[in-house]
């Protein structure tokens, strides 16, 4: 039976609402004494102090600078195009559920029902809309990823029309949507998805530094981790897994702390729940990613839902230990387990990071091909340069898919980086400096392969299937 338009949006919001909910109260203690000691830039409006000028409705923006009124030239590329990544395929994908029918105004629109910001792109100006807060300023820095975007391929992005979700869980639920043509989801932009979404992944905000952590943009984090490796060999690192986090965000995390050391077990693990208040007022003196390379083997689980840290652990030449995720971000669909990662069963996780453990410290040049080849994956194929070509392609597509042209919103604020850096300070504008892109790129955007066939997409589904399988056999009959 379909559903209403109405009862979807009402359902959606209520999802919404109640997902939030949760996440906000289980890291209430940690957010509201963080917010108290870092700095933080008032986003709430006023009702009894709103003037007619659209810029004072959002003072992440409000700066004397004007943005430039002349058209940016398209660059003129000295170098041929290269093959995209695998994972670029999945963009196909995610924007599957629009080819048939297209996007119109009428879907945008619904879309912002749930969303924390709109960007409107015409001529290569760029307007922004904030509908609502987001936690720790994601939207800005996801605005200001899109505007370096432009400056790396300036002139040839198409007129776009997207909104946008900062959340941590996909919104828009595949139960809320039939499979008639009067019942097509909105088209929502989100970090992260999983298979019960339809949520349009897109690169998350931390690719540009996240100031409220300390954790620099990862074209300079990625180049300290890369000389950590250098000074630790994995034969030299301790014979043990490694997780650092907090623990407050999930109840697998809480799960996770029982598998540390104690006086009658050890798990082959070493856990260590992150304060970061306390962090903070140490300088962040332990949370440098840079330092956390010392291990042969490194664990990621899941918070409220993906976590941006899968990264880093990647890059750490350790064997990447992962609790079955159940939530992707946009290159993570393409690792397979006993390549890029080791798969660890959720279920009972303690015993299995100690037969991992136990099978590498047996098996160590085939543990060290396993967390070389996953660091080798997020060194080589999540450059910066990949980042930009990834958001190009997707939104290139997505404009493919519009019906209508896109105008500037009545209430929306015109914005460049330039404003966005003269309205901060600190070390938010510290990582903007450092993540601005200076120059356009001197290469085009790779070439994009086609989408999988059926076949192929579900022979790799069941290949990546079956060597967590395998793990598993070997688990349950213990050969190490």
């Amino acid at each position: 039976m379909r559903i209403s338009t109405f009862g979807m949006i009402e359902r959606q919001r209520r999802t919404s609402w109640i997902k939030n909910t949760i996440g906000f109260f289980l890291i209430l203690i940690s957010i509201t004494v963080i917010a108290l000691t870092i700095e933080w830039n008032d986003v709430s409006v006023h009702t009894d102090s709103l003037q007619k000028n659209k810029v004072d409705l959002f003072p992440e923006v409000s700066c004397s600078i004007k943005c430039p009124r002349t058209s940016p030239n398209k660059p003129k590329f000295s170098s041929s195009s290269e093959s995209c990544p695998e994972y670029f395929r999945w963009i196909h994908k995610d924007l599957r559920p629009w080819k048939d029918t297209g996007i119109t105004r009428k879907m945008v629109e619904r879309a912002r029902e749930v969303a924390h910001f709109r960007i409107v792109i015409v001529n290569g100006r760029v307007y922004f809309e904030k509908y609502k807060p987001t936690f720790q300023k994601r939207d800005m820095v996801t605005l200001w990823g899109i505007l370096q975007l432009l400056s790396f391929y300036p002139g040839m992005l198409p007129d776009l029309d997207i909104v946008f979700e900062c959340g941590d869980q996909p919104v828009t639920q595949k139960s809320d949507y039939g499979k008639s043509k009067d019942s097509i989801p909105p088209p929502l932009f989100h970090y992260c998805g999983n298979d019960s979404s339809f949520d349009i992944v897109f690169p998350d905000w931390s690719f540009w530094g996240w100031p409220e952590l300390n954790i620099k943009p990862w074209d300079i984090l990625k180049k300290d981790l890369q000389q950590s490796n250098e000074m630790i060999k994995w034969t030299e690192r301790e014979p043990y897994a490694y997780w650092k986090g907090n623990a407050l965000l999930s109840q697998s995390r809480r799960d996770l702390l029982k598998c540390n050391v104690s006086k009658n077990q050890d798990w082959n693990a070493r856990i260590y729940d992150m304060q970061w208040v306390r962090e903070r007022r140490q300088g962040y003196k332990t949370s440098d990613l840079a330092t956390q390379c010392t291990h042969r083997y490194k664990i990621y689980v899941e918070g409220l839902a993906w976590s941006v840290s899968q990264k880093y652990i990647l890059a750490c030449d350790s064997v990447a230990l992962l609790i079955n995720p159940h939530y992707y971000d946009f290159f993570t669909r393409s690792l397979l387990p006993t390549v890029h990662y080791w798969p660890i069963n959720e279920n009972d996780k303690c015993k299995s990071i100690k037969f991992a453990v136990d099978w590498g410290n047996k098996n160590a040049e085939k543990a060290l091909e396993i967390g070389k080849s996953g660091s080798r994956f997020v060194h080589e194929e999540l450059q910066m340069k990949y980042i930009y070509d990834y958001m190009f392609h997707l939104l290139s597509e997505y404009a493919k898919l519009l019906k209508y042209r896109p105008t500037m919103p009545r209430e929306a604020v015109e914005v460049c980086s330039d404003t966005l850096i003269c309205s901060t300070k600190g070390i938010r504008k510290k990582f903007r400096v450092h993540s601005r892109v200076n120059n356009a790129s001197s290469s085009k955007p790779c070439s994009m392969a086609p989408p999988w066939s059926p076949a192929d997409l579900q022979n790799f589904l069941e290949r990546k299937e079956n060597l967590t399988k395998q793990v598993e056999q070997w688990e349950e009959t213990q050969s190490v």
